[in-house]
């Protein structure tokens, strides 16, 4: 299939080719950061997004879903200084990963366009951010990203968790892409494009992990 115009929604580069197709949507490759998108005709309304996202039984009083948390809220409290200043973006309507960090000893902020949206947090400055099962979610995640790159000072951490995109053998049968409010997939190669960009040192934890460290 030739290339199509829809812009990616990360790098707005157009060009990129069909990546894979199911009973319910498209999927485009794009051929410069690599980032698998699902077109915007498929978006699901902010109602329809709300109601998924209000079937989650994440809480802090839930020692599994804490132990999820656990493989980005560890990496990153083994870099931090005592006492710092952290945003968790996209906290859901359970904030737990801020919790933990004020456990240890950090202040926090939180933002969710849903369940917090004080957007005066992003007047401020972070020694560290993070993003768990967010990206994946953003309908303009360049434009988002880049917000909260801004927010960080130089040297601090940003922290993002999200299922890593392989190809399209594999993304045949993952269950991720079955989320209808799942619109972007970011592969290694995506997160190295994005720390190139942003001149950041990246860090892999695991599968689902990702470290950038801000110059400065």
């Amino acid at each position: 299939m030739p290339p199509v115009s829809e812009p990616c929604p990360l790098c707005g580069a157009t060009g990129s080719k069909a990546f894979f197709q199911d009973k319910r949507r498209d999927y485009l490759h794009c051929m410069e950061c690599r980032l698998v998108f699902v077109p915007p005709a498929y978006y699901v309304s902010a109602e329809r997004e709300k109601m998924e996202y209000d079937l989650h039984e994440n809480v802090p009083e839930d020692p599994g879903y804490r132990h999820f948390l656990n493989r980005l809220h560890e990496p990153m409290k083994a870099k931090l200084e005592p006492g710092g200043f952290g945003l968790d973006f996209g906290c859901g309507p359970g904030p737990t990963l801020s919790l933990m960090f004020e456990e240890a000893g950090h202040r926090m902020a939180i933002y969710d366009a849903f369940y917090r949206p004080d957007t005066s947090v992003f007047s401020e400055r972070y020694d560290f951010i993070t993003a768990t099962e967010v990206v994946e979610h953003l309908h303009r995640p360049g434009l988002e990203l880049d917000r909260i790159w801004e927010c960080l000072k130089g040297g601090g951490y940003l922290g993002l968790m999200t299922k890593q995109v392989r190809d399209p053998e594999a993304f045949a049968g993952w269950h991720y892409k079955n989320d209808c409010t799942h619109v972007c997939f970011f592969s290694r190669e995506t997160f190295q494009w994005l720390g190139n960009r942003w001149g950041a040192r990246l860090q892999f934890h695991g599968n689902d992990v990702i470290l950038l460290t801000k110059p400065g």
